[in-house]
């Protein structure tokens, strides 16, 4: 997976932008999940497992992002942090 590089917190027009990694493991159904890193969640994978998705108001942009840069890979968001982004 390319990793962004991408690694400070900051606004745009007023919106608070979201730090979001994916890891670069898939699940067992084949997916590789997108968490949100700014809020955190109890199910993201160890650091070094983690590949660096940017900074992004939604899950939405995130999981774009993701996929765009990985077009082989099956992408989706956590149920847990990123639900409104979770399809399977």
């Amino acid at each position: 997976m390319k990793e962004l590089g991408v690694d400070s917190f900051f606004h745009i027009k007023g919106k608070q932008m979201q730090k979001f990694i994916v890891n670069k493991n898939a699940q067992n159904n084949g997916d590789h999940e997108v968490h949100n890193a700014t809020t955190g969640c109890t199910y993201m994978p160890n650091s070094e497992n983690q590949v660096e998705a940017g900074f992004h108001s939604t899950c939405a942009g995130a999981v774009a992002e993701v996929k765009r840069n990985n077009p082989t890979h099956r992408i989706n968001g956590c149920y847990y942090c990123c639900n409104a982004c979770h399809t399977s």
